[in-house]
């Protein structure tokens, strides 16, 4: 059975319920700013170690973590009122046009 495929903007509304319904907050004087992007931090980190040990899917695996780190994301935005979708948006077409210096990078590139 094939997933329902949602926008970034129908996801955010869904995790704005749960974290009303779960008493996450759901507004900035509610929650910590600072506490919930390092939350977000700490997603990404687990992300890292579990594709470091290989774990792709399942239980604590990379594709669980990141989900994770998205739903945060998204939870903070809708905290604050971010049109996450439109950014996301804008930024790609900034970045289409954009040229990196990569003499100047410390990573390999294609």
């Amino acid at each position: 059975m094939e997933k329902e495929k949602l926008t970034l903007e129908q996801i955010q509304i869904l995790v704005m319920e749960q974290a009303k319904a779960k008493g996450f907050g759901t507004t900035p004087e509610e929650v910590n700013v600072g506490e919930k992007i390092a939350f977000i931090q700490t997603e990404i980190s687990e992300a890292l170690q579990a594709y470091r040990h290989k774990n792709i899917r399942g239980k604590d695996g990379f594709e669980e973590e990141m989900g994770d780190a998205i739903q945060r994301i998204l939870h903070l935005c809708g905290i604050l009122g971010v049109d996450i979708e439109g950014a996301i948006l804008d930024k790609l077409q900034y970045n289409k046009d954009r040229k990196w210096d990569w003499d100047k990078m410390n990573e390999p590139h294609s």
